[in-house]
């Protein structure tokens, strides 16, 4: 009877000396981890110029200020009390020169823990930044360090990105809440689904122009508005598209999962349509082999949600039908106004065009991928456009 628990008693004893554990790890106390970095103009902080009068040099370029986000706070030691309450559970540290690692590895003899980036949540440039350097430039540690994961989010700013790294609301992240913020792609396309750093790497190596969700911050606060347009061919920020534009970025591309149209009738009365579905369709055509043109066809089903117009009684067919077409006049019009900015005005394509010719006509792709934003910035789009009001929400009056 003993013999049956001779095996699995020595087999426990092997497993159980064979493990090493991990030998080489460090405890959450003794790390101190960052979620955000924000990366703007080169600017001495006032802590750098004052440190840098009491001989604390070395040789550099001042070429960018990187600051950190760090969480939690606890981990340098007791938390600090403002106004007699908790003060924020994060603290931001910040340093200026012309790497970024080395900013990092100096931030070594301010803090009594090394910072770690496993959990690096996002990143935000100002466009200051990136009309100076290249996003290649500012992105190659980042996608060359072990440390921080693909899966890191990239922001613009259109202020000082290190703003955007405050927040007046206790007990908030600001990194994390940014973070969280895109999950709000479902209700409107003004959220963009985001560009993690995987992506980026892509974008940047095929040389192809792009945009990043911008973030504007006021007084604390901080909300997504439209995108900056990175240029595909030198990697330099180059303008910005207000929300309708990226809305209309997302109609185009069928990448639409909720929002609304507002418009006015014909008494200038505000109505609206709350989106159900969109089907969105490119089509490409070649002839006399290098003549290039599109054709969108859009569809897109929703509920007539809000009427201020007392006159207009959208029960009744002919009232519904002039509502539609009125709500396909206002998306139309959005839509043109964003072609005209990126045919006319910066000779970008952002709306992936030239996606669907490479996958429908790689002949053509061919013969025009080296030169694609000017090349598209001549090429002729149509659209078609067909809104359908498929119910009225739970009240009729």
């Amino acid at each position: 009877m003993c013999r049956r628990h001779i095996l699995p008693l020595l087999l426990a004893f092997v497993l159980l000396v064979t493990q090493t554990g991990c030998w080489s790890s460090k405890e959450v106390e003794e790390l101190s981890i960052y979620t955000g970095v924000a990366l703007d103009k080169g600017e001495l902080t006032p802590l750098e110029q004052a440190l840098e009068k009491e001989g604390s040099r070395y040789f550099k370029k001042n070429k960018m200020t990187a600051s950190v986000q760090i969480v939690p706070k606890k981990s340098f030691g007791t938390t600090a009390k403002q106004g007699g309450g908790q003060g924020p559970n994060y603290i931001n540290i910040a340093a200026t020169g012309d790497s970024l690692l080395e900013i990092f590895r100096q931030f070594s003899i301010r803090l009594d823990r090394p910072i770690i980036g496993h959990h690096l949540k996002v990143m935000v440039v100002s466009t200051e930044l990136a009309k100076q350097q290249t996003m290649q430039q500012l992105m190659d540690f980042v996608l060359r360090d072990n440390d921080i994961r693909p899966s890191c989010m990239v922001f613009l700013s259109k202020g000082r990105a290190a703003d955007t790294l405050v927040t007046k609301y206790k007990g908030e992240i600001p990194s994390i809440h940014m973070l969280y913020m895109l999950r709000n792609h479902f209700r409107t396309s003004k959220v963009m689904r985001g560009v993690n750093l995987s992506e980026l790497d892509g974008l940047m190596y095929s040389k192809k122009s792009y945009v990043l969700q911008n973030i504007i911050d006021a007084d604390g606060d901080f909300e997504f508005s439209g995108a900056g347009i990175i240029k595909g061919d030198t990697g330099h920020w180059i303008g910005n598209l207000g929300q309708q534009d990226i809305e209309s970025i997302a109609w185009i591309k069928g990448d639409v999962e909720g929002g609304a149209i507002k418009t006015y009738d014909e008494r200038n009365q505000p109505i609206t349509y709350e989106i159900k579905s969109v089907k969105s369709k490119i089509t490409t055509k070649v002839t006399n082999g290098s003549d290039i043109s599109f054709h969108v066809k859009i569809e897109s089903d929703g509920r007539f949600i809000e009427n201020w117009d007392e006159k207009l009684d959208p029960t009744k067919t002919q009232d519904m039908k002039q509502s539609e077409k009125e709500f396909e006049k206002e998306l139309t019009k959005r839509i043109k106004s964003l072609m005209h900015k990126l045919q006319s005005e910066y000779k970008v394509d952002v709306a992936g065009f030239g996606e669907h010719l490479y996958i429908e006509k790689p002949q053509a792709w061919k013969k025009v991928k080296d030169n694609w934003d000017y090349k598209f910035s001549q090429i002729p789009v149509t659209f078609d456009i067909k809104l359908s009001i498929t119910d009225l929400g739970s009240s009729s009056e």
